[in-house]
């Protein structure tokens, strides 16, 4: 198996490319760092942050965390219909770490 560097982009996130000599397949990944802001959440959550003026922000979702709920869940982070289905996932536990500050959505 051979695996090469397809791409690296100035926020961290790379791509490799992968050939399989023995199967034929060809694997495309995509890379990147998503813990930069989940310390931000986490930090904002400690400082009780989150308000802007008369506003509250509900999360911060890193591209490729909505990429990931995409592949996994089906769930379009970026599309208003599929706004119970996110409120859904910024609920459950193992996403907290998407939300700087914990009142009910």
């Amino acid at each position: 198996m051979t695996e090469y560097l397809l791409d690296r982009y100035p926020d961290g996130t790379y791509e490799t490319f992968e050939y399989d000599d023995a199967t034929g397949n060809i694997t495309v990944r995509r890379w990147a760092d998503v813990q930069p802001a989940i310390d931000a959440n986490k930090q904002a959550h400690l400082d009780g942050d989150g308000k802007t003026g008369d506003f509250w922000l509900a999360a911060r979702i890193p591209v490729e965390v909505a990429a990931l709920w995409k592949q996994l869940y089906g769930v379009d982070a970026y599309r208003a219909e599929h706004w119970p289905a996110v409120k859904k996932l910024l609920a459950d536990p193992d996403w907290k770490h998407m939300r700087p500050t914990s009142f009910r959505l």
